[in-house]
């Protein structure tokens, strides 16, 4: 599983499907590479669109992504009021696990969708890391906000660039074969879709 998701949305409500299949057990694995998700494993849920394989997927749902800075960060460097203003800010950067570069950052507004190649100094796989990047005002970073409330709720953390803010990062559940999945998957599915909605 994407350790982002188990971290901040499965763990906190996995003892709801504990409770309610009390003959099944799980044995969770993290990892933000494809190749490592699905080795012995019955199901896989990543974010991403899905690639050719002959693994099937299942979209759970579209998650938006988010560009946050902590309010220290933004009261020494002000607020960028383009996407174009990034490129005079330092941005906390995340690494394609499937390219080992980082990814692009991507706006959508009004207008259509621009790309910014954001530059700063840290470069991060983990996606807790970068956002406890961010809580310390060492930069401006995207996320998906899927897992933010608490910060932006607090005002820990504050959203910028609003109206450039309709990117949508889908999330995916695979699995190996192409017929009916088990009952115990089709019931880890509907219960990772429906708390996933809800976040």
């Amino acid at each position: 599983m994407d350790p982002w998701f188990a971290r901040m949305v499965l763990a906190p409500r996995i003892g709801e499907f504990l409770a309610r299949y009390t003959a099944l057990s799980l044995d969770l694995t993290t990892s933000n590479y494809r190749e490592e998700m699905m080795s012995g494993a019955d199901v896989a849920v990543r974010f991403g669109p899905p690639d050719e394989s002959s693994l099937i997927a299942r979209k759970l749902l579209d998650v938006p992504v988010l560009t946050c800075a902590a309010p220290s960060y933004l009261d020494r460097h002000g607020i960028p009021a383009t996407p174009h203003d990034l490129m005079l800010h330092d941005c906390i950067l995340f690494r394609n696990p499937q390219t080992g570069r980082p990814f692009t950052w991507e706006f959508r507004g009004e207008s259509g969708a621009i790309e910014i190649k954001a530059s700063g100094r840290l470069v991060m796989d983990d996606p807790s890391a970068a956002v406890a990047a961010g809580l310390a005002g060492q930069g401006i970073f995207q996320s998906l906000a899927i897992g933010l409330d608490e910060w932006l709720e607090s005002g820990a953390l504050t959203t910028i660039l609003a109206e450039w803010s309709d990117e949508q990062f889908p999330l995916y559940a695979y699995h190996p074969s192409r017929h009916m999945p088990p009952a115990k998957v089709r019931a880890f599915l509907d219960f990772v879709q429906r708390i996933a909605a809800k976040r």
